[in-house]
C-alpha cells in the first residue's frame, strides 16, 4: 500500500510544492500555500479528461464548424437570461457563487421549476440536503407543474454513471465543496478534490452535452472557495450578491464565454422565493424623503442597465480633534478627494465638519459618475438647503473642480425622463449628442456653478 505524503498547493493557481513557501512561484502571491495530501508512485493516478469539447471529433476546420445562433435555452427567469447572455448554452459549465443564505440554491431551484414546467429533463443533485428537504423548499416556491429529478449524493463516480444513464438536459450540483472522488486523496472541499471534481463535471458537460450548474461557496474575501483554477475551467462565473439585512439581490457575471460580463440581474427575496425586479430604479427610490437637505438622486450604470439611486449626506460641525469621515456604499478615498475639492475650490470649511455619506438601499457604487451627486449632497447638507426632489445629478469631478463627461449620458437622461423627473444636472461636455427630451437639461462646467440649484 502506498504511503501518503504531505504536499502544499497554492489555493490561487494550484501550484504544487513539496514544502511550504511564503510566496507561490506560480502566481507570485503571498500566503496562498495550503497543506494537502498526495500519494507516492505506484498508485493509480486520478483520471483526467482531455477529450476536445463536443466529443472525439479530431481536428476540424473552423469554416466547417456548424453553429446555430438560436440554440440557447431560455430559463424562464428574465433577469437570469439577461446575465447569461440570452439563455443557457447547451453543454456549458456554469459556476454560481455567493455568501451562505444569499439565495443561490433558491435561484437554481426556481430555474429548475421553470425548465421542468417546459418538460425539460432536469436532475438536481444535492450534497447538503436530503430529497425531503429539497421538496420542502420546492413547496415554498410553489407552481411546480413539471417533474424534477432529485438525487442526494456526494460520490462523483456514481453521479457520473447516473448522468450517463439518465442524460438530463440540465444538471445541478449543490455544492462543489461537498463532492468527492474515491481515488483522489483529501477530504471533500480540499484543493485536490475540488480540482478533480470540476474536471469530471467538465467531462459531463462537454462530452455528453449536458449543461451543468455548479454551486460554489465563497471565502471571507468573497472569492469562490477552492483553487483559482476552478474559475478558469468553467465557461461562466456568476456571483450572487446582496446584504443579509436587505431584501434585494444582484446577480453579476464576472466571466462569460458566451456573452457580456456587463449585465446585472436584480432580484427581491420574498417568502415564496426570489422575485425579479424589472424596474430597479423604482425599487431603489422607495421611501425617499421629500425636500430634505442632503438627499440627491443620481443615475448609475450597472452594466448596460441604468439604475436611479439616492445619495444621502450629513455634514455637521465636529467635536473631535480630527473630523470624522464615514461612507457606506461608496469609495472612502474618493470622498476625501471630493471634500478637499470643495474646501479648495468653493471655500467650504470641510476641515471643521464631520461628514457622513450613504448610498440608500445598500448598493455599492464604484463609478466616478456619482461624484457630482456626492458633492451636491454634501453642499446641500452643509448649507441646510434642499435640492428639488425631481432633479437627477450625475458627472465626474476633477481636482480643479471641473465637471467632466461620463459615459452613457443619453441612457441616464432617458431613464430620468421615464421615471418622471423634470430636471437633469449634468456635465456640459455631455450636452452634445443627447436625444430630444421633455425634461430640463442643466449643464455645468465646474462645481462652483452648483450653488444656483439650491432652494
Amino acid at each position: 500500500m502506498a504511503k501518503a505524503k504531505t504536499v502544499f498547493f497554492c489555493k490561487e493557481c494550484g501550484y504544487e510544492s513539496g514544502k511550504w513557501l511564503g510566496q507561490c512561484p506560480g502566481c507570485r502571491n503571498w500566503d496562498t500555500m495550503v497543506e494537502g495530501k498526495s500519494v507516492t508512485k505506484g498508485t493509480t493516478a486520478p483520471k483526467t479528461y482531455r477529450t476536445p469539447a463536443g466529443g472525439s471529433q479530431g481536428v476540424v476546420s473552423l469554416s466547417k464548424v456548424e453553429f446555430r445562433k438560436n440554440e440557447r435555452l431560455e430559463t424562464g427567469i428574465g433577469e437570469l437570461d439577461r446575465v447569461l447572455g440570452g439563455g443557457i448554452v447547451p453543454g456549458s459549465l456554469v459556476l454560481v457563487g455567493g455568501d451562505p443564505g444569499i439565495g443561490k440554491s433558491t435561484l437554481l431551484l426556481q430555474m429548475c421549476k421553470e425548465l421542468a414546467n417546459k418538460e425539460k429533463k432536469v436532475l438536481y443533485i444535492s450534497g447538503e440536503e436530503s430529497c425531503e428537504q429539497i421538496k420542502m423548499r420546492a413547496d415554498r416556491i410553489e407552481d411546480f407543474k413539471g417533474d424534477l429529478l432529485l438525487l442526494s449524493e456526494t460520490n462523483l463516480t456514481l453521479i457520473e454513471e447516473i448522468a450517463g444513464e439518465i442524460k438530463p438536459e440540465i444538471l445541478i450540483i449543490d455544492s462543489i465543496q461537498t463532492m468527492y472522488k474515491e481515488d483522489v486523496s483529501g477530504s471533500p472541499g480540499s484543493i485536490s478534490q475540488v480540482r478533480e471534481s470540476t474536471s469530471v463535471l467538465m467531462h459531463i458537460a462537454k462530452i455528453l452535452g449536458i449543461t451543468v450548474f455548479i454551486v460554489g461557496h465563497v471565502t471571507k474575501e468573497g472569492n469562490v472557495a477552492g483553487p483559482r483554477l476552478l474559475e478558469h475551467m468553467v465557461d461562466t462565473v456568476l456571483y450572487f450578491e446582496g446584504e443579509n439585512h436587505a431584501s434585494y439581490r444582484m446577480l453579476r457575471a464576472v466571466k462569460n464565454r458566451f456573452g457580456s460580463t456587463n449585465e446585472v440581474g436584480v432580484f427581491e427575496m420574498k417568502q415564496t422565493g426570489l422575485s425579479e425586479v424589472t424596474n430597479p430604479s423604482e425599487y431603489m427610490l422607495q421611501g425617499k424623503p421629500v425636500n430634505e437637505p442632503g438627499s440627491v438622486v443620481t443615475c448609475t450604470m450597472e452594466g448596460t442597465r441604468p439604475i436611479l439611486v439616492e445619495i444621502q449626506a450629513l455634514v455637521c460641525r465636529t467635536s473631535f480633534n480630527f473630523p470624522r469621515r464615514t461612507v457606506a456604499g461608496a469609495d472612502f478615498n474618493r470622498l476625501n478627494i471630493l471634500m478637499a475639492v470643495l474646501e479648495k475650490r468653493m471655500g467650504l470649511k470641510m476641515a471643521e465638519c464631520d461628514a457622513y455619506v450613504n448610498v440608500a438601499g445598500g448598493m455599492k457604487l464604484n463609478e466616478t459618475s456619482i461624484d457630482l451627486s456626492v458633492v451636491a449632497a454634501i453642499v446641500s447638507s452643509y448649507f441646510n438647503k434642499e435640492i428639488d426632489e425631481k432633479t437627477i445629478i450625475f458627472g465626474e469631478v476633477g481636482l480643479t473642480g471641473e465637471v467632466r463627461a461620463v459615459s452613457n449620458a443619453n441612457t441616464r437622461v432617458l431613464e430620468a425622463e421615464k421615471m418622471g423627473f423634470n430636471r437633469v444636472i449634468l456635465p456640459a461636455a455631455n450636452l452634445k449628442g443627447l436625444p430630444e427630451v421633455k425634461l430640463k437639461l442643466c449643464p455645468i462646467k465646474s462645481v462652483r456653478e452648483f450653488g444656483q440649484y439650491l432652494n
